[in-house]
């Protein structure tokens, strides 16, 4: 599926770090950022997380929501927000579910080898479910500035 600026973003149900079950209508009227990132604890991502982190109190100021996403179990999240003390949610996606419904589980390609994967791509959806923005040359440690222009 690919998806463009103006379209609804799709709804899902999904579990976070804690097991709790989310929507992506329960945000709505609020602005969302919804980061697709490979993996937890490994550099870019981890890069990316922290300036989200680290410029969280902007984002809120901004009125935004922001929901990372990705392949690993909600006890890796968990593990994972602890160790950089994230202040927002992490969808565990191990079913592709999510990923599959924003078109960000692709083939990749790293030193002549082909593998499946998650392509790292930001969504910001406004208050009425329309993706406003797809961010998808991440510069992870300068990701909010991209996001807040």
């Amino acid at each position: 599926m690919s998806l463009s600026v103006g379209d609804q973003a799709p709804d899902f149900e999904a579990k976070i770090q804690d097991g709790t079950t989310i929507k992506l209508s329960d945000y709505q009227g609020k602005k969302v950022v919804l980061y697709f990132y490979p993996k937890d604890n490994t550099p870019g991502c981890t890069a990316q997380s922290c300036n989200l982190r680290d410029n969280y109190e902007l984002l809120q100021k901004q009125g935004y929501v922001v929901l990372g996403v990705s392949t690993d179990s909600e006890k890796s999240h968990v593990k994972f927000i602890d160790k950089f003390e994230l202040p927002f949610d992490l969808i565990a996606d191990p079913d592709k579910v999510v990923h599959d419904l924003y078109g960000t589980w692709a083939e990749k390609q790293m030193y002549g080898r082909k593998y499946m994967g998650t392509v790292r791509t930001t969504f910001v959806i406004d208050e009425q479910g329309v993706i406003s923005e797809i961010i998808g040359k991440v510069k992870t440690k300068e990701h909010t500035a991209q996001i807040i222009k």
